[in-house]
């Protein structure tokens, strides 16, 4: 089965300098849609985070500021803080997996409304203060918590623009307020004779003096704590790719072994699909004169009937501990001891054989009450060597049970059309089943053994078989 070949891809251990490793969202959702709905929800919630502690953030500054400028001054402030939450709002609208220019946009434009909040004095002040005097406030810390909010709900990616992007309109508004803000050249001269001419001191003080290497200093930071946060985006990034690759192979490892199995098939480091030869029961179904009913009934009936049929016969299996190795039209086959060899998997099969008859039987009991007609099955099982393992190619692999076991239990099931009953096994089917039980078994006392050897088709030896003493329910007319 496909379920069974492990993609090398999610396993592979990616340094933390290469990024390349981790696949593309856009290249990736054509081929796991399992991936791209771990990265759809993981995006999701991220981003209902981000814009949640975004508001939060927003609403404890309000407060700050109110206690901080306790005049209608503060209003100013107060409608940048609104549109930054606006913005969060946006981008949580029309946030998606891979690549988007609104959502750069977007961001961009909270960074530009910060660095303008900053750097532009309150127009309702009544003082004229220097340009340079927005930067002894030091709000530049507001930026990390921005930052640290991108974290979660963007890629690795995003985390290093929003970096770049405030250092680059940080710097730039730094440049104009050089050289084309406003200075008091006055305040400064008083300050120089208040310091006594300490240089530094008056570095400190002086709102005319931009200090170049403390602007630079702060960008330097903020972009060593962005690249840090960026890494550990990407491994956060790689963790939701393996586990969205782990997602898919249980969920097709699901397809065709009980929860049980998958459970343990999980839990192994052995690949699933490691060519062996052990001992299994193979088990065949088929829906007696399913070619009549599929040319009287109409398609939407017919595939109705097929699903039906197929829950059936999973619901058994998986209930039985086998294995679902493939639907076959009207069919299926079941193998029991696959991937792993069990104590009591002829025995299993024998029980599985039985419950499906038995639901075979409720379910026909509905179906003649609604009108429809009844459902014949006829099974054939038979125990023995099979050869497991992958085949196929890289593109599709299949994990598959092959040999002459699966050939006999195919022609057992066309044997039952020749005995009139529902279900043929074979006699090394029944003397398993009988070794795991001390020496006999219960179900087989609801078989007849048949004294000749029964020649099957492609098969010159012939082989004993056991009959299921009652009738099966009769063909569909």
């Amino acid at each position: 089965m496909a379920a069974g070949a492990a993609n090398p891809d999610t396993r592979r251990r990616a340094s933390w300098f290469n990024f390349n490793d981790v696949p593309r969202p856009e290249a990736a959702e054509a081929s796991n849609r399992h991936l791209m709905q771990a990265l759809e929800h993981n995006k999701r919630v991220g981003l209902t985070l981000a814009v949640r502690a975004r508001w939060v953030a927003l609403a404890v500054t309000a407060l700050l500021l109110v206690m901080t400028i306790p005049t209608w001054d503060v209003l100013y402030y107060h409608a940048i803080l609104i549109g930054l939450a606006i913005t969060g709002w946006l981008q949580l609208r029309i946030g998606r997996v891979g690549r988007s220019r609104w959502e750069l946009a977007l961001i961009f434009l909270d960074i530009a409304l910060m660095v303008f909040g900053m750097l532009v004095p309150n127009p309702f002040f009544d003082s004229d203060w220097p340009s340079a005097t927005q930067y002894k406030l030091e709000n530049f810390k507001y930026f990390y918590i921005f930052l640290a909010a991108t974290t979660l709900g963007y890629s690795w990616r995003t985390v290093i623009f929003y970096g770049v992007w405030t250092a680059g309109l940080w710097l730039s508004g730094m440049m104009l307020i050089l050289f084309l803000g406003s200075t008091d050249g006055a305040l400064t001269d008083r300050l120089r004779q208040a310091v006594g001419g300490d240089k530094r001191l008056l570095d400190l003080i002086d709102p005319n003096i931009v200090d170049v290497f403390s602007r630079i200093e702060e960008v330097s930071v903020l972009l060593i704590v962005a690249s840090i946060l960026a890494i550990n985006s990407f491994r956060m990034n790689q963790m939701v790719v393996r586990q969205a690759g782990i997602s898919r192979e249980r969920s097709n490892l699901a397809r065709y072994f009980p929860p049980g199995i998958v459970d343990r098939l999980a839990e192994r480091d052995q690949p699933l699909g490691a060519v062996r030869a052990q001992d299994v029961a193979v088990m065949f179904a088929d829906i007696v004169g399913f070619t009549r009913l599929a040319e009287r009934d109409t398609p939407e009936a017919v595939v109705s009937l097929l699903r039906d049929f197929h829950r059936l016969v999973e619901e058994a299996v998986f209930d039985h501990g086998g294995t679902l190795d493939k639907y076959l039209g009207d069919g299926a086959m079941v193998t029991f001891g696959t991937p792993e060899t069990g104590e009591h998997d002829a025995g299993d099969a024998l029980h599985c054989a039985e419950t499906i008859i038995g639901r075979i039987a409720a379910w026909n009991t509905e179906r003649t009450r609604r009108g429809e007609d009844a459902i014949a099955v006829s099974l054939g099982l038979h125990f023995g060597p099979a050869i497991l393992g992958d085949i196929g190619t890289e593109r599709r692999l299949e994990f598959a049970t092959l040999g002459d076991t699966v050939n006999v239990a195919s022609r057992l099931e066309e044997l039952t059309r020749t005995f009139d009953t529902d279900c043929v096994i074979s006699d090394q089917l029944a003397e398993a089943a009988k070794r795991e039980r001390g020496g006999t078994h219960p179900l087989l006392d609801g078989y007849t053994a048949r004294p000749e050897r029964q020649t099957l088709r492609g098969r010159d030896v012939g082989i004993k078989v056991w009959v299921r003493k009652l009738s099966k329910t009769p063909e569909p007319s």
